[in-house]
């Protein structure tokens, strides 16, 4: 898969399904269990412990699979690997955007100033993390949205079924839900994603 063709996967999800558990197991069983329920782009928090483990065995599901909080190459390069299709930062980070264009997986840099926003577009970020976007809020990523039209965004953290037909309404292309999804059982996981969805 190229690195365009998995920016376009993400942004016709419109959900990016992101998972942070106690261990790979866990991981791996609401993971499936989100994409068996037709949702299909999920991101594995390198603070999972082992979380390599289960991007790899994730990677066998038709689902989509990154890694994320990718703090630097050497983490970016072991979650492509790994099988990782895309990566997401917490924050603009020139080596992890590097080394996923390299190998030609998109990246995802948290950004939440125009500044930040401008330099993650020149360093070849696919998309922006707009985050955390609970802080920022949708009045915020539709006046940034206007002053730098070229940017695509992926507003993360306070994502819900409640807020979700805001943040698009406001300029997002996608939406990184992920608190909502690990507390509870693997079907309640995917339940709520799916509410998410339809919402």
């Amino acid at each position: 898969m190229r690195s365009w063709e998995a920016t376009a996967a993400i942004a016709a999800a419109k959900v990016v399904a992101i998972l942070r558990c106690d261990g790979p197991e866990r991981a791996v069983a609401v993971g499936e269990e989100i994409v068996r329920a037709g949702l299909p782009v999920v991101e594995v928090s390198l603070t999972t412990p082992d979380a390599l483990t289960a991007i790899r065995e994730l990677t066998r599901t038709d689902g989509l699979i990154g890694a994320g909080t990718v703090l630097d190459a050497a983490s970016a390069r072991a979650a492509i690997l790994a099988g990782a299709r895309f990566l997401v930062s917490p924050a603009v980070i020139p080596e992890v955007i590097s080394t996923g264009n390299r190998y030609g997986v998109p990246v995802l840099p948290g950004a939440q100033t125009p500044t930040e926003i401008v330099r993650a577009l020149e360093l070849g970020a696919a998309l922006v993390k707009l985050f955390p976007a609970d802080h920022l809020g949708p009045g915020f990523l539709r006046g940034v949205a206007a002053a730098i039209p070229q940017a695509a965004f992926v507003p993360t953290g306070g994502i819900s079924a409640a807020n979700a037909r805001e943040w698009l309404a406001a300029g997002a292309v996608a939406l990184g839900v992920g608190g909502a999804l690990t507390g509870d059982t693997p079907g309640r996981a995917a339940e709520a994603l799916r509410e998410a969805v339809a919402a």
